[in-house]
């Protein structure tokens, strides 16, 4: 009998992050971080696990556009799917009525993600890999079969995208093991947040550095004056050798991020995040152009694979910050990789978040494998909270991420945590509302 997917579900999990002011930035005070948390169950018994990840209200509507698109999933046979995801995401994000939420950006686009990563978890769990070994373990061809090349051929096209992967095959074993032994490079923003007094930022910076981090990060952009203190307090934590980014999410005006930054040059920030709308390329090339040396760094909310190209050709970005929840997933990410690689721009993924660490480790050990070939300039950011609430959480050595060795892409949760958070209903949020 063929094997089925059978059902699709999406649970609205939230936590109440907003009472310590974790993940607090200037245009996000006080988030509870969420989750559109995904279950993909199959005839045979099969599960798959993916979210996508929001800041509180409005996770319902994540999970609503989650359950919009499960029609198009439920009754699929599995293996045609595993055969062809490229041609599933396309599926999903094709849609000829829900496209028009999009096309390919926003609610729609994220629960789209959800569904690919928890699909390509399926596959990791049947094949007994992580998803970085699964995809690493893939053949050139295999993996630009998942690429939609429709709208990035004037600056990708396949034979390139083969050609990179062509010449990043020899070494592939020994970078798997280097892998396993070593870890990848990762940064902390654990330090950064905007709510954090100054004892809490200079305390957890100096732990960052013990820890073995050598790039810390902070949020940046409500207070000029505040961010020049802040900034000086982390430069006299950590010293003169390691690095600071600092991230403005989105704050400023042009102008208002180059003068801005003018002021913070002389602690030697080492990029300079989303420093003004996500969505305009050329004010993020004005940008660069003008606070050169200073990095600049972007992508956590970049819709989609074709305003990554648009990025990339206008030198919009010194550094590329995908995320595993915002574009369509682990497929489209493949797109992302690739294009970043042809452009010779280090991707340093942004995570945090709810299970953003765990998926994101997959992609950028990827890319090391099989893809960049490199981990120099690179990072995965990563935040110490919430990771206790899943089954197989990312797991720090000295400043590096341990590569996952559990099937799968690392985002189930543990029930009872699921449980225990889901809004309004759970345990944790009727005791937040007084019921």
């Amino acid at each position: 009998m063929t094997e089925l997917i059978s059902a699709l579900e999406a649970v609205d999990v939230r936590f109440p992050t907003s009472r310590e002011l974790d993940g607090s930035d200037a245009l996000n005070p006080e988030p509870d971080y969420s989750a559109a948390y995904v279950t993909i169950r199959t005839s045979a018994g099969d599960e798959g696990h993916g979210l996508a990840f929001t800041v509180g209200r409005g996770n319902d509507v994540e999970v609503a556009a989650v359950r919009a698109l499960a029609p198009l999933v439920v009754g699929l046979p599995v293996q045609e799917v595993l055969d062809d995801l490229g041609g599933f995401s396309r599926r999903l994000t094709g849609d000829s009525q829900l496209r028009w939420l999009g096309p390919e950006k926003g609610a729609i686009h994220m629960a789209a993600a959800a569904i690919v990563n928890a699909v390509w978890d399926l596959y990791g769990r049947r094949t007994g890999n992580p998803v970085w070994r699964l995809l690493s373990e893939l053949s050139p061809e295999q993996l630009v079969d998942l690429v939609d090349f429709r709208y990035l051929e004037d600056a990708l096209t396949r034979d390139e995208a083969l050609d990179i992967l062509r010449s990043a095959e020899p070494g592939r074993a020994e970078r798997t093991a280097h892998l396993l032994e070593h870890g990848y490079p990762a940064y902390t923003t654990t330090p950064g947040w905007l709510g954090y007094d100054d004892e809490k930022l200079v305390r957890l910076s100096k732990e960052a550095v013990a820890d073995g981090f050598t790039l810390i990060k902070l949020k940046v952009g409500a207070d000029l004056d505040a961010d020049v203190h802040r900034l000086r307090l982390a430069r006299e934590a950590v010293g003169p050798d390691i690095r600071i980014a600092v991230d403005a999410n989105q704050a400023w005006g042009v102008q208002q991020a180059i003068d801005w930054m003018g002021t913070l040059a002389p602690y030697d920030p080492y990029w300079i995040e989303e420093p003004t709308s996500p969505d305009d390329v050329l004010g993020h090339a004005a940008v660069r152009k003008a606070v050169a040396p200073v990095k600049v760094a972007t992508g956590e909310h970049t819709h989609n694979q074709v305003m990554f190209k648009q990025l990339l050709q206008a030198g919009a970005l010194d550094v590329l910050q995908m995320d595993a929840s915002r574009t369509a997933g682990v497929t489209e990410n493949v797109a992302i990789l690739l294009l970043a690689a042809k452009f010779g721009v280090p991707v340093c993924p942004h995570a945090g978040g709810v299970g953003l660490c765990e998926m994101v480790q997959h992609l950028a050990m990827f890319d090391y494998v099989a893809v960049s070939a490199s981990t120099e300039n690179r990072v995965i950011e990563y935040v110490d909270h919430l990771h206790e609430h899943f089954t197989d959480p990312v797991r720090i050595r000295d400043g590096h991420y341990l590569a996952p060795t559990a099937p799968g892409i690392s985002a189930q949760l543990h029930p009872a945590s699921m449980a225990a958070h889901r809004f309004p209903d759970g345990p944790v949020w009727q005791e937040e509302a007084g019921t």
